[in-house]
């Protein structure tokens, strides 16, 4: 029998919630329904889908579980929500893997490669500490990094702050050479004018993309930007659905799109999103923030999807606990390879999770403020 009969959820250090589902069958799947800083609300919201809308359903059924997850409530989207159904996305796909003995690829139209290139994201406050930690993620094999564009409580409203956000990638550039690939992440951190010298100044040291030079919900104002600019522009970590990424999917909009595996509603969303980009000419890259499973889902995608190019690997985050054949993360030469066992390709380590599960998630986004006293856009 295919039916779900259960499910379980295991809060678990560092902030990690992991979501396991049961079929009749004895079947298991797992998934990833996180939102950082808000675990406790997202828990209580997976609890209520799954005992409302999924226990009891066919687990085959993925779209419609979707759909009526997305739409059995009036009020639709947001990232609690999204993030959510996310975790419950994950855990069917890879359920549906393990009976009939595919790799979740396989049921998205097959594998257009075997590896995918990883970049490593550092994000030191220190230029010195930043130096270093490039340097140590190039003799670890990789080609590609991103890195913070601003120190933790900083924001970029003056030509001193231009300047302080450029010397950090001057640093990295000339630590790390031309050879390597380098992303710049300001979190929303400026202002349309602001950003629009910044870019520019940017263009110097030839960054392989700028994430969030600006915040996401300023979709009007990204075609502006990239006018003015030769550097590509990524977003989409803050966007939830393909509703939340359609303002962006204009010719002249951005270059990258990054929709997150365990907040924009899962395997099924942003595979969507993927492949709703590559019509733009759009590329994509899948983010990464949580634990080993959302990893193991981004790269289910990443095998079946052309226009994605780059994956987060987040080694410092330690991305391969709790599983057991943790090799099918290791990054090689700058790769990461496509697991290819059933489901999503990974064992979870169930008496590790149960031990460890007792972890209270207290973790909750810091909140900095600048030297003015307002808040910080973290």
């Amino acid at each position: 029998m295919t039916t779900v009969t259960g499910f379980d959820l295991y809060s678990l250090p560092p902030r990690w919630l992991f979501l396991r589902i049961e079929t009749a069958d004895g079947i298991v799947g797992w998934g990833e329904p996180i939102l950082e800083g808000r675990t406790a609300t997202v828990e209580s919201v997976v609890c209520e889908l799954m005992e409302t809308y999924v226990v009891g359903r066919d687990s085959d059924d993925i779209e419609d579980i979707w759909e009526t997850l997305y739409r059995g409530g009036y009020y639709r989207g947001g990232p609690i929500l999204m993030s959510a159904l996310a975790g419950i996305d994950q855990a069917l796909w890879d359920i549906k893997g393990k009976r009939y003995e595919l790799p979740v690829y396989e049921f998205l139209g097959g594998s257009v490669r075997s590896k995918i290139r990883a970049y490593q994201w550092i994000g030191a406050d220190d230029v010195g500490a930043l130096r270093r930690q490039a340097k140590t993620a190039v003799d670890d094999g990789y080609t590609a990094l991103k890195i913070f564009g601003v120190g933790r409580s900083e924001q970029v409203v003056s030509p001193e702050d231009i300047s302080n956000s450029v010397g950090r990638v001057q640093t990295v550039r000339e630590a790390v050479g031309d050879d390597i690939d380098v992303g710049v992440d300001f979190h929303g951190r400026t202002s349309r004018g602001v950003a629009t010298v910044l870019l520019k100044e940017l263009e110097e040291y030839d960054p392989m993309f700028v994430e969030e030079p600006i915040v996401p919900k300023h979709a009007d104002l990204y075609p502006k930007l990239a006018r003015e600019t030769s550097v590509p522009i990524a977003v989409g970590e803050r966007l939830y659905s393909r509703w939340d990424f359609k303002p962006h999917f204009q010719p002249d909009g951005v270059d990258i799109v990054q929709p997150d595996i365990s907040h924009a509603g899962g395997i099924s969303e942003c595979k969507r999103i993927a492949d709703t980009a590559a019509t733009y000419d759009m590329g994509t890259v899948l983010t990464c923030s949580v634990g080993p499973i959302a990893l193991a889902a981004c790269l289910q995608i990443c095998a079946s999807t052309r226009a994605a190019f780059l994956q987060p690997a987040n080694r410092h985050r330690n991305i391969d606990t709790y599983i057991t054949n943790s090799d099918v993360l290791d990054v090689e030469n700058g790769y990461l390879g496509i697991p290819s066992d059933s489901g999503l390709g990974i064992d979870v380590d169930i008496e590790e999770v149960e031990e460890k599960s007792s972890f209270s998630s207290t973790w909750n986004t810091p909140v900095w403020r600048h030297s003015d006293g307002s808040v910080s856009e973290w």
